[in-house]
């Protein structure tokens, strides 16, 4: 019985050992980019640091209560019962004169702005894990496809987690790509995937990539954790500040709430609009997930002229009613008296106006 056990541990060890070899976890960094990571000041005992002290776990949570709630406590409606309302854009088509942003559920948006057009962390495969079935899209959020996309000046990667850094639709991207803005370390992914290394920009937070014809990007940080398999935080989670020539956007990561904010805003600030996380969150691990009422903060924090909620509308990954997030952040903004873009996923925001957009998830089951 007992040789039995061993056997089928053995064997179970050595399953998980091959299915980590896959492509589809990249690679974790070396050589010489592993020695530029070492020299940054945000490195330290093998790790990326946060810039304030972050636990995994909320004080008091151990992991089995995490998975007990996880299992026993989830919400009967994580998921929408009906499929979620959407527009077809034409990307293909539009006029180079329209400055435009279009959102496709969860932490992925398209912008084209000055002439250039944009794609964050985007996610079409489906799922937010290498274990499709256990993290399906919401019916509804799958409507756009890589082949629905024209030539991307930019792809912005905020972090390596499966929710943002898609390996399927990395693949399919790549022909289209011109020029890949990232954390430090995640280069070492689009190397392993086949990227031309020339076209790739990762950098530490507080640096700077100059873009040309008055676009630069600031690398700026977050509060969140990196990796894709077991080896955690070898490449850093950022955030972005957008200046085009004639807007600033900040184009936020996954990030817990923190001091990082106003000095953003302080430094960077006012911006014509802050997209911010605003799902997925839990009491149990507040510190590297907002709560809901802490958008609106942080959006106050940067300064920020309009706020657009997003990481919701697409993935269940924590417990709470999949449209909690956005009823909370609404709230909480109204308070606060800051404007909110909540478009329907693939409608057009039009970056030159002002526009009241209908709450549409409250006619959604």
């Amino acid at each position: 019985m007992l040789l039995t056990i061993c056997i089928l541990a053995a064997i179970l060890v050595g399953a998980v050992y091959v299915f980590l070899q896959e492509d589809q976890f990249g690679k974790v960094p070396s050589g010489a980019r592993l020695e530029r990571i070492q020299k940054s000041s945000n490195y330290n005992n093998g790790q990326f640091q946060n810039q304030s002290f972050t636990p995994d776990l909320a004080e008091g949570v151990s992991y089995y209560t995490v998975l007990k709630e996880f299992i026993f406590d989830k919400s009967k409606r994580i998921k929408p019962e009906t499929v979620l309302p959407s527009v077809k854009t034409d990307l293909l088509n539009l006029s180079p004169d329209e400055d435009i942003l279009v959102w496709f559920g969860h932490s992925s948006y398209f912008m084209q702005i000055d002439g250039k057009k944009m794609l964050v962390d985007p996610v079409f495969s489906g799922a937010a894990s290498p274990v499709k079935f256990t993290t399906s899209s919401f019916a509804g959020s799958d409507v756009y496809a890589v082949e629905d996309f024209p030539e991307i000046d930019y792809l912005f990667i905020s972090h390596d987690h499966w929710d943002h850094l898609d390996y399927e639709t990395i693949l399919k991207l790549k022909s289209k790509v011109k020029k890949v803005i990232t954390g430090l370390g995640t280069g070492a992914h689009f190397e392993a995937w086949g990227y031309d290394l020339s076209k790739v920009e990762e950098r530490d937070w507080n640096e700077a990539v100059d873009l040309g014809d008055g676009f630069t990007v600031n690398i700026t940080p977050g509060r969140h954790f990196s990796g894709r398999g077991f080896s955690r935080n070898r490449a850093m989670w950022v955030s972005f500040v957008l200046q085009t020539p004639t807007k600033k956007l900040f184009l936020g990561g996954d990030s817990g709430y923190d001091t990082h904010f106003k000095a953003i805003g302080d430094k960077f600030g006012p911006f014509d609009l802050a997209l911010l996380e605003c799902g997925q969150y839990n009491k149990n691990w507040k510190y590297i997930h907002m709560m809901p009422e802490e958008v609106g903060q942080a959006a106050e924090d940067l300064r920020a002229t309009k706020l657009m909620p997003v990481h919701w509308a697409k993935f269940a990954l924590a417990q709470h009613d999949w449209d909690d997030s956005i009823i909370r952040v609404a709230k909480a903004a109204k308070l606060k008296n800051m404007p909110l873009v909540t478009p329907m996923i693939g409608e057009t925001v039009n970056l030159n106006e002002s526009k009241s957009f209908p709450a549409w998830w409250e006619n959604v089951k």
